[in-house]
């Protein structure tokens, strides 16, 4: 008598294993079946499935979504045997909750987001902040995923606790692409604080623009992809130290060294108040509604339109710390300049630190 074929057994894998409890969301997904094949998986949590892909091959089944916390996800693999018959079979697990988590942010600068899909100057920095201290800074790094094209080399900087930078050894190319993920879900950042969600950015290198501010020349050029398109006559920080109200001391110098553009607003209120000048018999007091204002440091660096000292414009250097320009070339200045554009103060005895703004740029490669 013939006898009826009998199909091979299935051997299906799922990992993570069937009820497995407190899995990270960052553990990817697979399905693996030998013996049968793979028609289809789903897996699936409060009615939201995640997204995934079947090998070439058709054996084995992966996900590229992030699991969630705290949630129950059912597996469901479709197959046929080896005989062609339908064979369908399930399996969940359980991912982890954490105590205590963290939310992570892009920055142009601190006192910009970064613009997805924005353009940059050269100079721009890539500029992450995490809500909370970070302790575990290679867990960190390791979540960060920087795609340049053309591809470019850089390094991690550390700024404080709580923000990470990122640059090429030089600036940008002009024309550069730029994509940033943070894979933070399923993170420990240290301590058992982890990421809350994973996020991503893009942004583009415009053309190259780099202005050189020469603190004994009294001259600002304005490079276009290397070619000088203008040169402004200013007055830079006159120099010296007064003593503010709390006792420290503050300088009144353009500080030397690379400066990013962080802003820029049509009228900047300008009180001396706010470093540490408050008496009005000091010579050193001032509040005056400044116009075209490019923000350059954090500390209070612009370039901006100052037409009461235009006699000095060009010949010495009477500013607070900021570069006076003509309306004209201020205007211009506002007009034309973006974040991320670079300004390079010579010849000033005072360095800019590499917190002041993004003032990474100074800090050598070797030791960034």
């Amino acid at each position: 008598m013939w006898a009826k074929p009998s199909a091979k057994p299935i051997v299906l894998t799922v990992s993570p294993n069937a009820n497995a409890n407190n899995v990270s969301p960052s553990q990817q997904v697979v399905v693996n079946a030998e013996g049968g094949t793979l028609k289809s998986v789903s897996v699936t949590s409060g009615g939201k499935a995640l997204d995934g892909a079947m090998d070439a091959d058709g054996k084995t089944w992966r996900s590229s979504g992030a699991l969630g916390y705290a949630a129950t996800y059912t597996v469901t693999a479709s197959l046929t045997d080896s005989l062609g018959a339908p064979v369908e079979k399930t399996s969940t697990f359980t991912t982890m909750k954490p105590t205590k988590t963290l939310s992570v942010n892009f920055q142009a600068n601190a006192l910009t987001s970064m613009k997805t899909g924005g353009t940059y100057g050269v100079g721009q920095i890539i500029a992450i902040r995490f809500s909370k201290e970070v302790t575990d800074k290679a867990a960190a790094e390791k979540a960060v995923v920087i795609q340049t094209s053309p591809s470019v080399e850089g390094k991690f900087f550390w700024l404080d606790k709580q923000t990470l930078h990122w640059r090429p050894e030089k600036y940008w190319a002009k024309g550069t692409k730029v994509n940033v993920a943070v894979n933070a879900v399923g993170v420990d950042f240290g301590g058992g604080v982890f990421g809350t969600s994973n996020i991503s950015t893009h942004f583009s290198i415009g053309r190259s623009l780099i202005a050189k501010a020469d603190n004994n020349a009294h001259y600002t050029k304005v490079y276009v992809d290397g070619a000088l398109v203008r040169n402004m006559a200013c007055s830079m920080g006159k120099g010296g130290y007064t003593t503010g109200s709390d006792g420290k001391q503050i300088h009144f110098w353009t500080q030397n060294g690379v400066h990013v553009v962080l802003n820029r607003a049509m009228n900047v209120e300008m009180d001396s108040a706010s470093y540490g000048v408050t008496d009005k018999s000091n010579p050193n007091y001032y509040d005056e509604n400044v116009t075209l204002c490019t923000r350059i440091s954090y500390s209070g660096e612009f370039l901006h339109a100052a037409p009461w000292n235009m006699a000095d414009h060009g010949k010495r250097n009477s500013s607070h710390g900021c570069i006076n320009l003509s309306t004209a070339d201020a205007q211009w200045v506002y007009d034309t300049f973006i974040e991320g554009d670079v300004v390079e103060v010579s010849n000033s005895p005072k360095p800019i630190p590499v917190w002041d703004g993004l003032g990474d740029w100074n800090a050598s490669w070797d030791t960034y």
